[in-house]
Order: structure tokens, then sequence, then C-alpha cells
């Protein structure tokens, strides 16, 4: 009776300390009794996802594209460069030469409106002074900007979409704070966007020595200025009327695949951009379509056959084997921005210890502060105190009823 009054009281204290036995067929369980079910079945491997393209290889020379067996490749164009990207994920189906460092002529105002439109309202509006027309280039495209008339800036800025108006972007650069700082500001915002072959020596992309840009990096700007609500409104726009100081006149879009001019048939869904020509770039194009959900951009840079029109016929063939080969061809590269750094915000500096007021005797003292103790105990895993402290209560209310059943009853 004594023995079973013990276990009861012990036992239970005991089972709590006891280790608990492994499972059946756990690490201590026979080899055989596991190979009972036999060997799992062999899961069917995924295909292996095709080699990622590197960003090197767009800087190598000549034609990069990777079609399936079945799927042609690009077109036969006489460009010196050209690309055609993805203008949703920024893949590039097919490119070549695309860093090559090539005049941009006046694709380069694509690079200054991503600058200099940012933060501008369209309906601000601006008197024309004498001296902001200085410097224009000879032979440069004008709009027609004159001095002493007032206009919005949104004019303005369709004479540089539609008419190309290198005296449009004489003004607007001044109103940005002048033609060098402009130049540098257009640079430092190429190379934000990833596009780090252009160097911009004028703005308005006029044939300057060292100036330069590529079929790369006139991709990424063509992208990014479809995402600038305004961009993509001036760059689409196929006419529109220009003041004339109390009167105006009707300005037309150069870019034929949008307008449709010259015996150049219109694009199919084509959401305009830029084209430009010097004497020393030949013919360049920035331009950009969407058929259903997709979206390509393509620039084309100074074809070799040496039709005025070509390059406009050079990127349509492109755009036509872009969205045929899309969902099939793998990307050789990206025109995506790189990722910004993350900003580490620093702590803010402490504020200054002020002296504490003197408390009147109505005011009671303030609370002492509560910190945590040196020695304060810490939650550093399982500790055995509590069993102890069970087993022994067990163990004492065992001892006691054992001695007091032993006693004589009187």
């Amino acid at each position: 009776m004594i023995v079973s009054s013990f276990a009861a009281a012990v036992l239970p204290a005991v089972l709590l300390l006891a280790p608990a036995a492994p499972p059946a067929g756990g690490p201590s369980a026979p080899a055989a009794a596991r190979s009972v079910a036999g060997p799992r079945p062999v899961e069917p491997m995924p295909p292996r996802p095709a080699a990622a393209a590197g960003p090197a290889l767009l800087h190598r020379p000549g034609t990069q594209v990777r079609v399936p067996p079945g799927v042609a490749g690009p077109p036969a164009v006489t460009a010196r460069a050209y690309l055609v990207a993805d203008a949703r994920s920024g893949d590039v189906l097919a490119a070549r030469d695309a860093h090559r460092q090539l005049p941009p002529a006046s694709t380069l105002k694509t690079l200054f409106a991503l600058t200099a439109l940012p933060g501008q309202s369209p309906e601000r509006q601006h008197t024309v002074s004498e001296h902001e027309l200085r410097g224009v280039g000879d032979g440069s495209s004008l709009v027609g900007v004159r001095e002493e008339v007032t206009y919005k800036l949104a004019d303005l800025w369709r004479g540089v979409f539609l008419s190309s108006g290198n005296d449009a972007v004489r003004v607007l650069a001044g109103l940005n704070g002048g033609w060098q700082r402009t130049a540098r500001e257009m640079e430092a915002k190429a190379h934000s966007l990833g596009a780090l072959d252009t160097r911009v020596k004028s703005p308005d992309g006029y044939d300057t020595e060292g100036q330069v840009s590529s079929a790369y990096d006139l991709a990424v700007f063509g992208r990014a200025g479809l995402q600038n609500p305004d961009f993509a409104r001036y760059a689409a726009t196929a006419e529109a009327d220009f003041p004339g100081g109390g009167w105006s006149y009707g300005i037309r879009n150069t870019n034929r695949l949008l307008t449709g001019d010259d015996g150049v048939g219109r694009y199919p869904g084509v959401l305009g951009i830029k084209n430009g020509y010097t004497t020393n770039a030949g013919h360049t194009l920035i331009t950009a379509a969407r058929h259903g959900s997709r979206t390509l951009v393509v620039s084309v840079m100074n074809p070799r056959s040496g039709g005025a029109f070509d390059v406009y016929e050079e990127a349509r063939r492109l755009l036509d084997w872009g969205f045929a080969a899309a969902p099939k061809a793998q990307p050789v590269g990206s025109i995506l921005p790189p990722p910004q750094p993350r900003r580490i915000h620093a702590a803010a500096p402490p504020a200054p210890a002020s002296k504490p007021k003197p408390a009147s005797p109505s005011t009671p003292p303030p609370p002492a502060p509560v910190t945590a103790s040196a020695t304060a105990p810490t939650d550093d895993g399982p500790h055995l105190l509590l069993p102890l402290t069970v087993v022994g209560s067990a163990l004492l209310a065992a001892t006691t009823l054992w001695w007091t059943r032993r006693r004589p009853h009187r």
C-alpha cells in the first residue's frame, strides 16, 4: 500500500522527465522495417530552363538572337545598329551591334524630354526673348518659335516632337537651367536608366564632336518615354496648331510611320516616338507599336541602303518579325533600368537634454524610469527547476503519508 501510494505520487513526475521513445520506423528502427513499403516512385524532372542571357551578350558584334528551330530569325536589314525589345518585360528579342556608339541625330530629343519634361506644367506660359534663340545651329529643323511671342510649354513641346524644332529645344533648355546644365542632366538621366553609351554635347541632337548614343540606349529612352503620360501623348500626336503671334498654323509629325506621309504606310498600332536625321548620323528612329497586350519598341540607326525613308521600312519589318517571334524567342538581354540601391535612413540625432523644471509643491514627482536589471534572467532555453520542484514535492508528500500511517493510533 505504501509502495503504491509512493508510486502514485512520484510516477507522473518521473514520466515528465523521461525521454520520449523514437517513433516506429524512425532512426532506431531496423532497415528492413523501413523497406517494407518499397522504394519511393521517382518524380519526373521538369525541363531545364533556358540559360539566362547576360548583359555581355549584347556587347558582342553582329546580330544576337535566340529562336527555336522552325522560327525565322530577324529580317535582313541594312541598319548599322538596331534593337527590338518587349516594352513591358524589357526583354531584348534581337539586336545588331546594340552598344555601338553612333551619332543619334534628333532621336536624342527623347532623352531631352525625359530630363526636362518632369515637373513642368504644360499650361505654363512663357514669352520668348531674343537671347533665348541664339545658338541654334545652321541647317537645324525649326518649328518657328518667335521672340516676343507668348507660348504655353505644351506648344513648345509639340514643336519638339512633331517638327523636331531645335528652336523650341533652345527655349525649353533655358527654362531648365541652361544649355550646358541640361546636357549634364541628360547624361545623368541616361546613366540612371542604364544607358551608358550616350554622350551629350548638344541637347537637340545637332551634329557635335563626341556626341554619340547607341541602339540600346535609344530603345531605353523610348521605353522610359512610354511610361510618362505627357511624353507618350506628344510622341503620338500626328498634327497640331502652333501659335504664330496672333494667329496659328498647322504642324505635322515628321515620323512617317505615325502619319503615313510620303508613301510610307502608317504602321498598325503605332505609338509614335521620334525620328531624326543629320548628315553625320544619317536617318535614325525610335518607334513603338502595340498589338493586343504586347508592346514592342524598336530603334534603328543609319540604314546603309541610301533611301530617304528606308529607316521606316526597316523598322516596320523588325516590328512585324518581333510580334510574330515574341511568343517563342528567348531574350538576349534586357533594357530594364538597373536596380536602385536601397536608401538607408540615418538615425535621427538625439534631442538635446533640457533642464528639468523645478517641481511645484502641488505637483507629484515623476515616476522613476523603469530600466532592465543587468542581472535579470533571460529566456535561454528549458530549465530543470520546475521538474525538480515537482519531484521534490512528490517525494515529500509520499514520505509524510508513510510516516503518518506508521504512527500508532491512540
